[in-house]
């Protein structure tokens, strides 16, 4: 068989697919994804306070995809970590703990409070596109990511990633922390978006706007995860619109080593991530190719 393993610096997939941040919340859902197939999973973006987010609606589908604000709703760090992260342990793969923070501190604190909890890995949420001052006013700012991943980098022995949304200054972010000591980078968060009802002549969800997610993403972030292949030494996780075993080589083929799902989730169940990989291991085996490392940047020119 395919060998699907591959290491994103100091951690270890079974697999290239990862579950993305936001989608499944509780702990024991966590470990269902796990259980389901897939290589890791992400927790929602965790706060250091708890935020009730937004009233509904929160999340209404579009063509090609969904449009949320779901307003990063959570207990709040402290309990999550405590409650739920245990739980997600269980699932017997990676468990990537997601941060949200308004400024560098927070982010340095939530950080510590992960690793010590049990988290495998963490990922700085620096694109969030649909709450004031957390997450993308930081990601378009390569000053602000130098800043924020190096702070954190520094009280950290545990892999870091960052996430990061479309901007004109997504290479100059990306560069940034990488040269921080970013451990790899995800690529791409969902993008401003909005929806209106035109018989009641408003928008459809409560914060008016939201961030656009699923299949009509996928060619944004293509094409971001290909430039940034060309300019960085750590790894690319790509993100967006990945819903089947063809989405995912797209993203191999372009520069990414591992692919978040998220949307597809939500539209197809869990059993996404084992179909994803039982495509992968047919492409492979039709492909004449050995594993997963072999497809990364393999793009023909």
């Amino acid at each position: 068989m395919p060998d699907l393993t591959v290491r994103l610096g100091k951690l270890r997939l079974r697999n290239p697919t990862i579950l993305a941040s936001g989608v499944l919340s509780s702990g024991s859902l966590l470990r269902r994804a796990l259980k389901e197939g897939a290589g890791g999973v992400v927790t929602k973006s965790l706060t250091k306070e708890r935020r009730e987010g937004y009233p509904t609606p929160v999340v209404v589908g579009v063509k090609g995809g969904l449009v949320n604000a779901v307003g990063l709703a959570n207990p709040g760090a402290r309990e999550y970590l405590e409650q739920e992260l245990p739980r997600a342990k269980g699932g017997g793969g990676p468990v990537i703990v997601s941060l949200a923070g308004g400024k560098t501190e927070e982010f340095v604190e939530l950080a510590s409070m992960a690793e010590e909890a049990g988290a495998d890995a963490v990922e700085l949420n620096l694109s969030c596109p649909h709450v004031k001052g957390h997450g993308l006013e930081i990601g378009r700012d390569p000053g602000l990511v130098r800043e924020t991943v190096g702070e954190t980098r520094g009280v950290l022995n545990i892999p870091l990633f960052v996430k990061l949304g479309f901007s004109d200054r997504l290479l100059d972010s990306s560069l940034s922390a990488e040269k921080a000591g970013a451990d790899g980078v995800v690529v791409l968060n969902t993008l401003p978006a909005m929806v209106v009802d035109v018989y009641a002549r408003r928008p459809v969800l409560s914060h008016r706007t939201g961030g656009l997610s699923g299949p009509a993403l996928h060619p944004v972030a293509l094409y971001c995860v290909y430039e940034l292949y060309h300019h960085l030494s750590i790894p690319i996780i790509g993100c967006g619109g990945v819903e089947d075993w063809r989405t995912a080589v797209e993203f191999l083929l372009v520069g990414a080593r591992a692919v978040q799902v998220g949307s597809a989730v939500v539209t197809r169940g869990l059993g996404v991530f084992s179909e994803i990989c039982r495509g992968l291991s047919t492409y492979l085996k039709e492909e004449g190719l050995h594993s997963i490392g072999s497809l990364v940047g393999g793009l023909r020119t």
